[in-house]
């Protein structure tokens, strides 16, 4: 026993100094690539509808004190870290373009899945690394901007929702603020994770244009993104 004891002691002394020794990732001058999974949860609300044209009359009852919830969805992400101090650092993160889905309560009952459209929001973010380059463990703090566009937006194909909004479905293209934290763990020099929270204060003006009417309203989506993802330094 004592030979054992005076065997492996020596050995997990030096593994201990091996790992306290590793330079990893996220220091002056490291570009290190991210690729991972993102859930996104809206937490959505819609502004006073209005209606104008010739069938304003008869859709401005139904849309009155309307509200919106939109479900949450997932999204693949690729993202780039670029650390110009062992503690300051930007990255910049593109998606595939996620569809969002539009649920609408009107006076005349709910309306599932109203509308879909997709969203494409690049990022870029400052970030702030607490710790040393040497740690296994760095957690961080970031703030950026977000430039959200929205494409294929569609109305379904119930017949009020149609008559409300089937010619069209339009939803702005707008610059929002990101607010995130999260933590990098080192595996080695080379490969890392990274599991962050962010959010983004986000509105788009909508418009919907049926049978005879336009309706608009200023939709607030301000998401709640969650991301996990995997690193490597080139």
């Amino acid at each position: 026993m004592h030979f054992r004891s005076s065997f492996i002691q020596p050995l997990l002394g030096a593994a201990i100094l091996s790992v306290c020794g590793l330079s990893f990732a996220q220091k002056a001058g490291d570009l290190i690539g991210y690729a991972g999974i993102a859930s996104i949860n809206p937490s959505a609300s819609i502004g006073p509808l209005t209606s104008v044209g010739p069938a304003a009359a008869t859709f401005g009852p139904v849309t009155a004190g309307a509200t919106v919830s939109i479900g949450k969805t997932s999204t693949t992400t690729l993202s780039a870290l670029y650390m110009f101090t062992d503690n300051v650092g930007a990255e910049f993160t593109i998606g595939v373009p996620p569809t969002m889905t539009v649920d609408v309560q009107l006076t005349s009952g709910p309306k599932p899945g109203a509308a879909t459209a997709k969203a494409l929001f690049p990022s870029a973010v400052a970030k702030y690394l607490f710790n040393s380059p040497s740690d296994a463990v760095r957690p961080y703090l970031g703030v950026g901007i977000t430039s959200t566009s929205f494409t294929s937006a569609s109305a379904n194909n119930d017949p009020l929702v149609q008559k409300l909004a089937g010619t069209s479905v339009s939803l702005s293209s707008s610059f929002n603020p990101v607010i995130s934290g999260g933590a990098v763990v080192n595996i080695n020099d080379r490969w890392s994770l990274n599991g962050s929270v962010s959010y983004v204060p986000m509105k788009s003006n909508s418009t919907f244009v049926g049978s005879g009417t336009t309706t608009k309203g200023t939709l607030t989506i301000n998401p709640t993104d969650y991301v996990f993802r995997v690193g490597y330094k080139f």
